[in-house]
């Protein structure tokens, strides 16, 4: 039961985190103008480097690992609809 909790509140916490970077992400890409979708990966770079500071290797490649498989899910939703 307390794991439940604790998903759940880890959940919480990372759609807050996303909320955030998300603003941040929007302003920096407006600010790159033509160079915005250049400035969104070079973001997602800096992210990896210091997530990797923050926390270790494994828990960043893990991660990505689970975002990827988030985005193949996506994409073959969207495969199904068309």
């Amino acid at each position: 039961m307390s794991n439940d909790k604790s998903s759940t509140t880890a959940e919480a916490m990372f759609e807050k985190a996303l909320d955030i970077a998300e603003k941040h992400l929007e302003k920096a890409v407006a600010e790159g103008g033509p160079i915005g979708p250049y400035v969104a990966v070079a973001m997602i770079e800096a992210a990896v480097n210091i997530a990797v500071d923050e926390t270790s290797h494994e828990d960043v490649v893990d991660m990505l690992r689970d975002l990827a498989n988030q985005i193949e899910a996506d994409a073959d939703e969207v495969d199904d609809e068309e």
